[in-house]
């Protein structure tokens, strides 16, 4: 409750600051184009662009920092828009310019700024698209009477201006430093890590379930996701502020990169606790629990005083020795007898683990494989001319439709019909077809139905509130301009919903401004209709151009990346192995993989559920949300099996020798398990690809028909190349991990004395049993998540072909007999 309490009120904060922020920059434009002298407000001839540009920098909670990189990118912008235009307009002259080559114009100009791809920022190119529609527009419109020196210093003019709004509307009445929001926020990342650190080291100690499950529910609510993605899009503004926060900003982020992992641990103990069947548990004695305690205690306080090396101080707290603080742990000599105790020493891995990732610091991440420089092979066709011909021609057609130029075929067409429909329609107010277009730029790809749909609704809701408002006040300039913050403040919360997201709210924002804060643009109502319609002929052209393109929707980039993630997942797995300790650089590598993966389908999924169906399958959002979960929970228990593997491969390199018999035995059942694990994933990966099984059985009815076999096709793959987890049973598994544990159990009972009251000895036994034993539970973890996927796969199939009885079995053996 008081968590939800402090993010209610972290909330109101946020918008309010932000409100302020927006109105202060808006007022400094308004005061500047309606109140400034003559000369300056001739010179600033599209004042609409200057608020457009407050809108594209400051509205989405900016901070000092942004709005010094939002003043780079504008330069930047104005140098690839202004160019271009003025060397059209001494050449062409603008007393030439048709409908036709202004589109074209714009089309093309449109087509060399989103060239570069991710290489310029989406701000810049937003600014510079905007520019662009307002240089070639208003050059048309006003025709003869356009110069072609001072007109585009106009729109430079207007540029600027918006530019040092928001940079003085950042800087006072007091600097909004993003160092500054940083540390505020790691603040309550820090207080929120601990409370779930307490909460879940005291849930072990219960005396029943339910109240283990409170606690765990109880330290859910200070989950700290959002705080770290918070924290993330601030340090983006912190590179851009004085320069003495350079240590700062190094240590911030060694301090963050820290919490994170400490939450994947925090996440690994909510597992285990939730895996534990019954408490409360026999093995925990009051040493135990003592020991747990100093543990807890000593964790919190590393925690805390982390915030204090943020500026390179050194820790103050008193940080006993390692085997001082986990000297309980000791008394863990022997591998568990059953599945049912994993869970717990899991626990107890997790909190030594914990303990050591809270004084660790993170080191700098290796370079992957993509990274690093790769030898081509040769190819024996390159030398002969046919060779390179066809080469040639494959590698054009190649760049041709490659990601990035496809994407700027569609700013390109979209900008240039945009503007050339919204002049046939009117051709005062031609250039609000257009700019809607190219100020809500994205480089990525996106839900283009949802986002235009909340473009559309955002505009309407603002242009209506500034009709309305200049009804009310329509001769009391100041009550318009004050009458503005409230809606800053509503549109600041639609930023933050999920019905309208940035998208909506910005496009409100910016619609009641456009009208509060200008003059002699005729009556509201007039100039209202007049700039819906012409927003909904600009979005209109960009969804035509989006479904001439092809477009995926969200729902199939889900199931594409659905596919992706289960293939990588097959890797990671598949990496897991106590012998070789290049295998650890190669898992770290597919988790990193698989983290990426498993965030693009969050994305692709949210969006979905938010798509129109039209005539497509609706989407099944509650079975996507199910993968969702199991492969998050398979990533986390992936990077806490690495940490394990990570000891005993150290262990096993240590003393070579004297493992050599038992590592051998150990992986045989570890590899035993994982092929069972990636034949099934293998087959969900190829089944999750499927476009329908009526397809599917057309594509063997094809081949059928092709082959000169007698063996009917689908009948000719052996049954055991492919196989389920679900199909093993109980105690099937049991027996395979029953086996891990026995093996296991020999190893640390041959290898180390039972009598040897050495501490160093006992301590390194302690952390073996521990890590085979987590080892153990992260691999039952991967067979109960399996299940969980193949279930999960199973309802999707079945979905997507309700007329069907689906048997996956059955359809991995027609998809391995179609692609043999």
């Amino acid at each position: 409750m008081a968590a939800a309490t402090n993010g209610g009120k972290s909330m109101w904060q946020a918008c309010l600051a932000s409100a302020f922020r927006t109105a202060l920059a808006t007022t400094i434009v308004g005061c500047v184009t309606l109140l400034g002298p003559h000369s300056l407000k001739k010179l600033i001839e599209l004042p609409s662009f200057s608020y457009v540009t407050v809108g594209i920098i400051i509205l989405n909670d900016a901070t000092f920092g942004d709005s010094l990189r939002g003043s780079w990118y504008a330069l930047y912008a104005t140098i690839q828009s202004m160019g271009p235009a003025m060397l059209s307009f001494w050449i062409i002259g603008p007393s030439r310019f048709t409908k036709e080559t202004i589109a074209v114009a714009v089309a093309l100009a449109a087509f060399v700024v989103a060239l570069p791809g991710e290489i310029t920022h989406f701000i810049a190119k937003r600014i510079a698209l905007g520019q662009i529609v307002l240089l070639y527009v208003t050059a048309y419109i006003n025709g003869a009477r356009t110069q072609p020196l001072m007109h585009p210093l106009g729109v430079v003019a207007s540029t600027a201006l918006g530019v040092a709004a928001c940079i003085l509307a950042l800087l006072f009445p007091s600097p909004r430093l993003a160092c500054r929001q940083v540390k505020k926020n790691y603040k309550l990342l820090t207080q929120n890590t601990i409370k779930r650190v307490k909460l879940l080291m005291k849930a072990i100690c219960e005396d029943d379930k339910a109240s283990v499950l409170t606690s765990v529910s109880q330290a859910k609510c200070f989950s700290t996701t959002k705080l770290l993605q918070i924290i993330t899009h601030y340090q983006k503004g912190m590179r851009w502020e004085r320069p003495q926060t350079k240590i700062f900003r190094s240590n911030c982020l060694y301090a963050v990169e820290k919490l994170k992992e400490v939450d994947t641990t925090l996440r690994g103990m909510e597992l285990a606790l939730r895996s534990i069947n019954s408490f409360p548990i026999s093995m925990i004695n009051e040493d135990m629990k003592h020991g747990l305690n100093s543990l807890m205690q000593q964790i919190s306080l590393t925690i805390k005083e982390t915030k204090h090396n943020l500026h390179g101080a050194s820790l103050t707290v008193p940080e006993p020795s390692e085997k001082t603080i986990t000297n309980f742990l000791h008394s863990l000599q022997t591998i568990p007898t059953t599945l049912q105790d994993l869970p717990f020493y899991f626990y107890l891995f997790c909190t030594k683990l914990l303990y050591m990732k809270s004084l660790a610091e993170p080191t700098p991440t290796p370079p992957t494989i993509q990274d690093q420089p790769t030898e081509k092979n040769g190819n024996p066709n390159l030398n002969s001319p046919e060779g390179n011909k066809e080469n040639w021609a494959k590698s054009l057609v190649t760049t041709l439709t490659s990601p990035k130029l496809m994407a700027s075929y569609k700013c390109s067409l979209s900008l240039g019909l945009a503007v050339y429909l919204g002049l046939v329609y009117s051709k005062k107010d031609g250039f609000w077809a257009g700019l809607p277009v190219a100020v809500t730029y994205a480089s990525d790809r996106e839900a283009t139905f949802r986002e235009t749909n909340l473009k559309a609704q955002g505009t309407v809701l603002g242009t209506v509130y500034g009709v309305l408002i200049s009804f009310v006040f329509e001769r009391f300039l100041v009550l318009r301009f004050l009458s503005l913050f409230p809606w800053f403040l509503f549109t600041s919360f639609l930023q933050r919903s999920q019905m309208y997201g940035p998208a909506g709210g910005v496009s409100a924002a910016i619609g009641a401004l456009l009208i509060l804060g200008r003059e002699n643009f005729g009556p509201p109502k007039e100039f209202a209709i007049t700039r819906i319609v012409e927003t909904f002929i600009g979005l209109s052209c960009s969804i035509f151009v989006d479904i001439l393109f092809r477009p995926k929707r969200a729902s199939t980039c889900a199931k594409v990346e659905l596919s992706n993630s289960i293939a990588t997942l097959v890797e990671s797995i598949g990496s897991l192995s106590m012998l070789h300790d290049s295998s650890k650089t190669k898992l770290e590598q597919n988790q990193k993989k698989l983290k990426g993966h498993v965030n693009k389908l969050k994305k692709f999924v949210v969006e979905a559920e938010a798509e129109p169906n039209f005539w497509f399958l609706p989407f099944h959002g509650a079975c996507y949300n199910k993968l969702l979960g199991s492969l998050s929970r398979l990533d986390d228990v992936l990077q806490l099996g690495s940490q394990a593997l990570k000891f005993l491969q150290q262990e096993v390199q240590r003393c070579e020798a004297c493992w050599k018999e038992h590592v051998n035995l150990i992986e045989g059942d570890i590899g035993h398990l994982k092929e069972l694990i990636c034949n099934s994933m293998k087959s969900f990966e190829e089944i999750s690809k499927l476009k329908s099984l009526g397809f599917l059985e057309k594509e063997l009815e094809k081949k059928k028909k092709n082959t000169t076999s007698d063996v009917e096709v689908g009948k000719s793959t052996p049954k055991s190349s492919i196989c389920m987890v679900s199909g093993l049973g109980e105690d099937d598994l049991e027996k395979t991990l029953g086996s891990y544990l026995q093996h296991s159990r020999n190893a640390v009972d041959h290898l180390y004395d039972d009598d040897d009251d050495v501490d160093d000895e006992k301590e390194l036994k302690s952390q073996v049993v521990l890590s085979l034993s987590a080892l153990g539970f992260c691999l039952s973890a991967i067979m109960k998540e399996t299940m969980k996927i193949e279930e999960a796969i199973k309802e999707l199939v079945q979905w997507e072909n309700p007329s069907s009885v689906i048997n996956l079995y059955e359809i991995s053996c027609k998809l391995h007999s179609l692609h043999k």
